[in-house]
């Protein structure tokens, strides 16, 4: 029995890899990225390996790599592939698995299924990581309904960036959900750097609690 979280975002670039680094630090976990499109430079997995600090076997393999930066639907086209829904099982954990998910909540993972219906497949609880800036509010009510309506447990949102608390206020009183805290902008950004403040903005036990043990 093992505890899983799925971290996605309200939109790509918002923050979810440096997230998932300090939150599978923080709970002395291991990571899992189901897709990786693009491979130029460093991957997903490497930032989070890099920034938690953590050994390399504690980053798992990717069920998908796909060579070009876009949507997973196309960039596995690309390679000549389709990716299959029984080929991404959540691995078996011993300790709790943080799984990254790919942009946002409805990027098509085929031409028929969108990546949240993978999540609601899995029945793990989610953290939504949304951003702070203008914009925000209506893209995590957004993504907020969307995870509801295909009954998949919310354990909060995470905010990444600046602080504006009304605006954390607001999504937290209109949607009736948790906000889990703040990570500031870092930098330098580096592994000592990411789990000291990660350490400040957020409890472990706000993502242990919530979270049922998945067999």
């Amino acid at each position: 029995m093992s505890t899983t979280l799925i971290v996605t975002g309200t939109d790509t670039d918002v923050g979810k890899t440096v997230f998932c680094a300090g939150l599978t630090r923080l709970l002395d976990g291991v990571y899992w990225k189901p897709v990786q499109a693009g491979l130029d430079g460093e991957s997903d997995s490497e930032s989070v390996q890099r920034l938690s600090g953590l050994p390399k076997e504690r980053i798992l393999p990717e069920g998908y790599r796909l060579r070009t930066p876009v949507s997973p639907h196309w960039a596995a086209e690309c390679d000549g592939i389709t990716i299959e829904q029984d080929q991404l099982a959540l691995p078996v954990a011993t300790r709790p698995l943080i799984v990254e998910g790919a942009g946002g909540l409805l990027v098509p993972l085929t031409r028929r299924t969108l990546q949240v219906d993978l999540f609601a497949r899995w029945g793990a609880p989610v953290v939504l990581c949304a951003r702070t800036r203008l914009g925000t509010i209506n893209h995590t009510l957004l993504s907020l309904e969307a995870l509801r309506r295909r009954g998949i447990t919310v354990i909060g949102v995470a905010f990444i960036g600046d602080s504006y608390p009304e605006t954390e206020r607001i999504i937290g009183e209109v949607a009736a959900v948790r906000v889990l805290g703040r990570l500031p902008r870092i930098e330098p950004l580096s592994a000592e750097e990411l789990g000291r403040a990660f350490g400040k903005a957020f409890a472990a036990e706000a993502f242990v609690a919530a979270a049922p043990a998945l067999s």
